[in-house]
């Protein structure tokens, strides 16, 4: 089920809440703004326009009030908000905006300028920060622009591959819907090394990483996941490339034999749109554009952007800056509320997944001492 506000009603959309409350109310969500010249500030603004969205968590901007205020006035929007030091110092049942810089930024929408970098790295770090101290407990960031981004400090081509230095574990794009998630081997690769990068070791360790995250992050006891081919038709048995033989299968087979519920590879250029993709709970494909392309055009809108594998939950949404929107007051914050409500079902989750197995744990020490 899918749960946009522009398409239900108050009391389907108080139903998502409770369901979200039942285990954890207050949940403190960091926002990190973005390119201030895209619609990230926007967005984030829009989807906690309505006042019901703080019944559930406490939203915490990483910006300035007047950089704030400034968006609102521009996009004709009216958010009353408070201001404080540091997410610690956030207020329940208001939008808080913590103050990370005291200079007013030039904003240019529509443009990639340097300032937009800039600034869109002072909230990452920011938050992330704040993340790794328990300040909030999830983060949801806003889009950047990948060049102008680019610092001494930041050399990488997106929010994954810097999360995954910062925090613990070993992180996996994965771009998820209630009914469609799509892990990739090879993110942000160019296709040329893509054969290349595909080695054994990397397949097993996506593996267990969408195993594990569908299991302790979407409750899915025993997860079924497809590989998709390599090369067009999965290599039809070598005669267009042997990779899909020499490597993908003898891991399948290995996995399989081990317990996994693993299966391909299966060729990328029906396998969507044969309905394939729906006998099972995570698909993963060898490379960026193989797995976003279908996503995106099955679930534009609603799909979510999710770091998973990592010790700490980031989700964002499924669109990049649209500089050709920016500042316009026409942006769908559609996406960027189910990256919120995605961030909340999947910190509750963990939650219950970490006690359930606490008490198993508990349980069998107590069996022992008896």
């Amino acid at each position: 089920m899918s749960f946009n506000l522009s398409n239900f009603g108050y009391s389907k959309f108080s139903t998502k809440v409770q369901i979200i409350m039942e285990e954890n109310s207050k949940i403190k969500l960091g926002i990190s703004i973005g390119d201030l010249n895209g619609i990230g500030c926007e967005v984030a603004l829009k989807t906690f326009e309505d006042n019901r969205m703080l019944d559930f968590c406490t939203p915490v901007i990483f910006a300035s009030n007047k950089t704030v205020s400034h968006q609102m006035k521009v996009l004709g929007l009216n958010i009353v908000f408070n201001g404080v030091p540091s997410a610690s110092k956030a207020i329940d049942n208001k939008l808080n905006i913590v103050n990370v810089w005291k200079e007013v930024p030039r904003i240019n929408f529509g443009q990639a300028t340097e300032d937009g970098g800039k600034y869109a790295l002072k909230s990452l770090f920011a938050a992330v920060d704040a993340l790794k101290k328990g300040e909030i407990d999830v983060l949801v960031t806003a889009p950047i622009n990948k060049n102008n981004i680019q610092s001494d400090d930041f050399k990488f081509p997106g929010h994954t591959d810097y999360l995954a230095q910062e925090l613990e574990g070993e992180s996996l794009m994965f771009m998820v819907t209630d009914t469609l998630k799509i892990g990739l081997l090879t993110d942000h690769v160019a296709v040329k090394d893509v054969s290349s990068a595909i080695i054994p070791r990397l397949i097993r360790d996506k593996v267990n990483t969408i195993e594990k995250s569908l299991m302790v992050d979407f409750g899915i006891r025993k997860p079924k996941i497809a590989l998709l081919g390599i090369n067009p038709h999965s290599g039809d048995n070598g005669v267009i490339g042997k990779e899909d033989d020499e490597v993908l299968k003898p891991v399948i087979k290995e996995m399989a034999n081990m317990g996994h519920l693993v299966y391909g590879p299966y060729s990328a250029d029906s396998f969507f749109g044969s309905d394939g993709y729906k006998k099972f709970d995570a698909i993963l494909a060898a490379y960026h554009d193989q797995g976003l392309i279908p996503f995106k055009t099955i679930s534009f809108g609603q799909g979510v952007n999710f770091t998973a594998g990592l010790n700490k939950v980031r989700t964002s949404p499924d669109h990049g800056t649209a500089y050709e929107i920016a500042g316009k007051g026409v942006a769908d914050a559609s996406s960027f509320k189910e990256a919120v409500f995605m961030a909340l079902k999947i910190f509750k989750n963990r939650t219950e997944y970490q006690e359930l197995t606490k008490d198993v744990l508990k349980k069998q020490r107590l069996k022992r001492e008896r």
